[in-house]
């Protein structure tokens, strides 16, 4: 067993150090990305099929290959009032779990929008911004997208409209009213404001959303209004290629302390998180044979890598947005109201689906009582309270750990803590008091899912 060395229980960069550039895993990709097709012509997608809802940096950054993309000096001054974030060692964790693995996190709720979300809504917005667009639209799940838009419009005078999943909407008021904060209009989707919510509503009243209709709501009113455009806030490669930032900061963060990780850990929903954290350190997988693993984390009740199939679909209900080759549940899927909102999407990255299938990530579904369990432990050893989609690293980290203490490996540890809890204490108190419910996935829901995928010649 290799002994522990004492480092800091915190690292840190000076502006100095910090990344100029974000790293684009598509220049290392062993498997080239299949393009993504028209919804309506299911013809490979071209600029000006995107040109309505995206501004052409931003379409530049889809499709590019190129390694390194540099960050606009607008952009890296303003990451500087909020990164680096710090990267932390979990000693009472490891204390706790009496385990020889050194256990590593990068924190990124301390951003002003409580997540890792706003590394890729500054850009955005700043994209938009120099296009002369005036107003934003939005779907969020959890609401910690929906934050971090609202914050990054009104850094730079744009409108926002965020289109919120609705049982999120109806279990984290506080979160709604954070985005108004900012100056941000907030509406609970499925909605009557767009032609994609009113049909949803049709057909189902009572419906609690999900992220493909609130994606639907939002594409269409980007669509149906010239000065307005549609942001992402996962799943799509430019998302993903901002979100580097996260890890690029940690590989610096741990070179300053002699460490390299064996186990790179993030939840994953869209995947944005997870290629943040992951990204950096499998270009040296790939490039160099690192022996990292990476591993993404989903909930049980929307194990989209575990259970799904790679295959092309909708990235939204409607079939308004493009047709993406990606591990997809199917697009009509609307998950189960767990707590985890951030969670609930029915595909992934194109980027982390290729890397899944190519066997260079692995994935982990786990049930929303162990993870606040882990949650909870989290909180009482680090004195962080961590949000319920972040909680899913922790569970799996926590696991790995113990896995080390079984088999007396002193494994190094990483994994991102993507934002705090704050606005999720309604889910604690369900957890406390025992209403919180494990939902199974199950095969006949999974076929049901998989019935409408479009077919591709």
């Amino acid at each position: 067993m290799r002994e522990k060395r004492r480092v800091p229980y915190k690292v840190y960069l000076s502006e100095k150090e910090l990344p100029t550039s974000w790293y684009n895993i598509q220049a290392d990709l062993p498997t080239p990305l299949k393009p993504a097709l028209n919804p309506v012509t299911k013809k490979p997608v071209t600029p000006d099929d995107l040109s309505p809802i995206f501004p052409k940096d931003l379409i530049f950054q889809e499709v590019s290959t190129e390694r390194f993309i540099e960050i606009p000096e607008k952009v890296q001054e303003l990451y500087k009032s909020f990164r680096p974030s710090p990267l932390y060692r979990a000693y009472r964790l490891e204390q706790e779990l009496d385990t020889p693995a050194r256990i590593y996190y990068k924190y990124e709720g301390v951003t002003p929008s409580g997540s890792h979300k706003l590394n890729t809504a500054i850009p955005q917005v700043y994209y938009n911004k120099i296009a002369g667009i005036k107003r934003l639209s939005t779907e969020t799940g959890a609401g910690q997208w929906g934050s971090a838009l609202s914050i990054a419009a009104a850094m730079f005078g744009l409108e926002c409209t965020v289109y919120m999943v609705k049982v999120s909407y109806r279990q984290k008021p506080y979160r709604k009213m954070l985005m108004e904060t900012y100056g941000a209009t907030v509406i609970p989707s499925p909605s009557e404001h767009t032609e994609a919510g009113r049909r949803i509503l049709a057909k189902n009243p009572d419906s609690l959303g999900s992220l493909g209709i609130a994606i639907s709501e939002a594409v269409e009113d980007a669509a149906t209004h010239d000065d307005t455009n549609y942001a992402l806030g996962s799943v799509l490669n430019h998302v993903v290629l901002h979100q580097t930032i996260i890890g690029q900061e940690a590989k610096i963060q741990m070179e300053k302390i002699d460490e390299y990780p064996d186990i790179v850990i993030g939840c994953c929903g869209g995947g944005s998180n997870f290629a943040g954290i992951s990204f950096p350190f499998l270009m040296d997988k790939i490039r160099n044979g690192a022996k990292v693993r990476a591993i993404a984390v989903e909930p049980a009740a929307c194990p989209t890598l575990t259970k799904g199939v790679f295959a092309y679909d909708y990235g939204d209900t409607a079939r308004m947005a493009p047709i993406v080759p990606m591990y997809t549940l199917g697009h009509g899927f609307v998950p189960p109201g767990i707590h985890a909102g951030g969670l609930r999407y029915h595909g992934d990255s194109a980027l982390v689906s290729q890397l899944y299938h190519d066997g260079l990530i692995e994935a982990r579904a786990v049930y929303q009582k162990a993870v606040f369990e882990s949650a909870v432990k989290f909180a009482r050893t680090e004195g962080i309270l961590p949000a319920p989609e972040s909680a899913h690293a922790i569970k799996t980290a926590i696991d790995e750990a113990i896995k080390c203490r079984e088999s007396g490996e002193a494994k190094t540890i990483l994994f991102c803590l993507s934002g705090h809890g704050h606005f999720d204490l309604a889910a604690y108190e369900s957890y406390f008091s025992d209403h919180l419910e494990d939902v199974e996935y199950t095969d006949e829901m999974l076929k049901e899912g998989l019935s409408c995928l479009p077919k591709i010649e």
